[in-house]
């Protein structure tokens, strides 16, 4: 047997090579560019902002600053997971989900809610003494508590400008 057949032979895999087609992700480059995409990335940021400043403190001392905590956290998550189905296009691949309707339930749901967490927030800012490092974040935080109240409003709308299209088309 010559050098050159055993070493071809050693080159060639011993598996069989499989014809395995992987799933690509569908990444939306202009969602970022919508109006949707815009408050939706507001929404996560000053969201963000308004746990953070929260969380830097001793909030765990007023009980109705553990609320703006507990639900600043819970909707920037969902805002978070909502903005991942959007921007991979997973709304387009499950259609039995009704996108829009959840959409709707969700923003009009979270503006309703963190419009009272806003004003609670507000509200515990009496709690602090002036010049304070917790005053300062809990007057921060109820400034983008309001911001983000007004970006869920607008997505809201948005929603139920969308919703109410897909309505009319069925």
């Amino acid at each position: 047997m010559d050098r050159a057949a055993v070493v071809s032979a050693r080159r060639t895999p011993s598996v069989p090579e499989c014809n395995i087609s992987t799933s690509t992700l569908a990444f939306d480059h202009h969602f970022t560019t919508t109006a949707t995409g815009l408050l939706l990335l507001a929404e996560i940021v000053c969201g963000m902002l308004v746990w953070i400043l929260v969380g830097g403190t001793e909030y765990f001392r007023l009980p109705a600053l553990c609320w703006v905590m507990f639900f600043a956290v819970v909707c920037w998550v969902l805002t978070v997971c909502l903005f991942i189905v959007y921007l991979i296009g997973v709304h387009n691949r499950i259609p039995q989900i009704p996108w829009t309707t959840l959409s709707l339930c969700v923003n009009c749901s979270a503006a309703a809610l963190y419009l009272v967490t806003s004003v609670v927030d507000a509200l515990s800012v009496d709690q602090a003494i002036r010049g304070r490092h917790n005053y300062n974040c809990w007057a921060a935080s109820a400034f983008f508590a309001f911001l983000t109240t007004l970006c869920y409003a607008g997505s809201s709308y948005l929603s139920y400008r969308a919703w109410k299209t897909t309505e009319e088309g069925q």
